[in-house]
């Protein structure tokens, strides 16, 4: 809207400017313009005009800071200066003297518009550096972190968030949002279901008052084109400067050997969980046979896998079982167990007759 405003703004100025000169005294006007200034007045302001156009057909607006359009005029008026001083002996040597004024206020509009659209549209990626000072994005909070398909279908994201301990800015690419709409647009209910939960969270972030949520329409100019969505997240969170929050076991890895931050959801869940250790006991249900002949295998309340040995028999069976070993990594966490109670050698008979 603010460039909409800049583009009429400069029409207006233009035609004011060209009808004010064409109006001063017609002996210091060109022959051309002093016997048709109808004509010279929209040729004049057709030149203006172009420049607009050239900046409509390409595609890539985007609103800045207002002191961007202080230092494009200040940078086009600069520039235009030392065109005309440069320009002035050539004006002279082919005797167009009548034609320098036009010349100047042509090159004084059109460099300031080019100036200010330029600033307005780099706004991320353009640092405009005077010697000792710098003029760059000021970021909320810490440095961006960027979303993936993984931590948005999660939806722990959304409850760290609440808590208030992130109060970076968070970016969804374009291109993760309709990796994440392809999902939910899925065939597959099951896939379908995942994808319409990882809407609802990015919903649910945008709508909590003290997050800052941006969907970025990545682009050519982001750098990601042609490339795999893993690597173009790695290529955005270089460009911005930020980190990658997932759930991605590979992506964890690939981020990480290119240098960018990751923050790894099952990393944070590990640290905050209740820790179990050899020789602790836990109540869980035998769901379903493991993958070794004898096992069992249960989940506890937060979904972590309990693998029980000698608790195939078991299916059904809500137990009490000893931690042996804890299995961690950041793929997620496997405890095994065995009942309480039984020997590492013993049956299952044993348990059930305890328990009767």
């Amino acid at each position: 809207m603010l460039l909409l405003i800049i583009r009429i703004m400069y029409a207006v100025i233009c035609g004011g400017a060209i009808a004010a000169y064409l109006g001063t005294e017609q002996t210091s006007l060109p022959l051309f313009a002093q016997k048709h200034s109808l004509a010279t007045f929209f040729i004049m302001l057709l030149v203006s005009q172009s420049v607009t156009v050239i900046d409509v057909l390409i595609k890539r607006k985007r609103i800045e800071l207002i002191s961007a359009i202080y230092f494009g005029l200040l940078i086009g008026v600069l520039l235009s200066f030392l065109l005309m001083l440069a320009i002035g002996p050539v004006i002279v040597s082919l005797r167009a003297q009548a034609w320098q004024p036009i010349i100047g206020a042509l090159s004084t509009l059109i460099l300031s518009y080019m100036s200010t659209s330029f600033l307005l549209q780099t706004k991320d990626d353009f640092r405009f550096v005077i010697p000792y000072v710098e003029f760059a994005r000021e970021l909320k909070g810490g440095r961006p972190l960027i979303l993936d398909s993984s931590a948005l279908i999660d939806g722990r994201i959304s409850d760290v968030v609440e808590t208030r301990i992130i109060d970076s800015q968070m970016v969804v690419p374009s291109f993760v949002l309709k990796e994440v709409q392809d999902i939910a647009d899925s065939s597959d209910k099951t896939r379908r279901t995942r994808g319409r939960r990882g809407l609802d969270v990015l919903s649910k972030l945008q709508s909590i008052p003290h997050a800052d949520i941006e969907v970025r329409d990545a682009d050519d100019r982001d750098n990601v084109k042609g490339k795999g969505v893993d690597q173009k997240l790695v290529s955005l969170a270089k460009l911005i400067g930020g980190g990658i929050v997932t759930n991605d076991f590979n992506l964890n890895k690939v981020a990480s050997v290119q240098g960018v931050d990751v923050i790894n959801l099952n990393d944070v869940a590990s640290a905050l969980r209740p820790r179990y250790l050899p020789g602790d006991t836990l109540a869980l249900k035998i769901q379903r046979e493991g993958e070794s002949q004898g096992q069992g295998v249960g989940y506890l309340d937060d979904g972590t896998m309990v693998v029980c040995e000698q608790g195939q028999s078991l299916i059904g069976t809500d137990i009490e079982a000893t931690v042996t070993s804890v299995l961690q990594s950041s793929a997620g966490r496997m405890i095994f167990a065995r009942p309480a109670g039984v020997e590492p050698d013993g049956g299952t008979g044993d348990y059930r007759a305890r328990h009767k």
